[in-house]
């Protein structure tokens, strides 16, 4: 019998990607104003308006880049959001196929 190795999925060199078991999981803020730590976003504008569309998909674009903790993912996406904008995303290659490989609705 043959044992293959999980696929580990990078966000950039050295970097795995970290995914929520869940979407569910996430719990986020949808709407608003939001700072993000220092840790996933360190350059201006220091807060994010989640009502300006092109500010949430940057701001979800750091956070699934950045993110080392499933905690961080928690905190900041909100699932039903992460679902409707996932297409738009900029992502890097590892990136989108981690969380495509573990929530198949990303892939629709």
């Amino acid at each position: 019998m043959t044992m293959t190795s999980p696929v580990v999925h990078l966000a950039r060199p050295h970097r795995p990607v970290v995914v929520a078991g869940s979407l569910r999981e996430l719990a986020g803020p949808e709407h608003g104003l939001v700072e993000l730590p220092l840790r996933l976003w360190w350059g201006p504008p220091l807060a994010f308006d989640l009502d300006d569309p092109d500010a949430l998909l940057w701001m979800y674009e750091n956070v699934l880049r950045e993110a080392v903790r499933a905690e961080e993912l928690r905190a900041w996406l909100h699932g039903p959001t992460l679902i409707r904008v996932w297409p738009r995303l900029n992502l890097p290659r590892g990136v989108r196929a981690a969380w495509e490989a573990r929530h198949r609705i990303l892939t629709r």
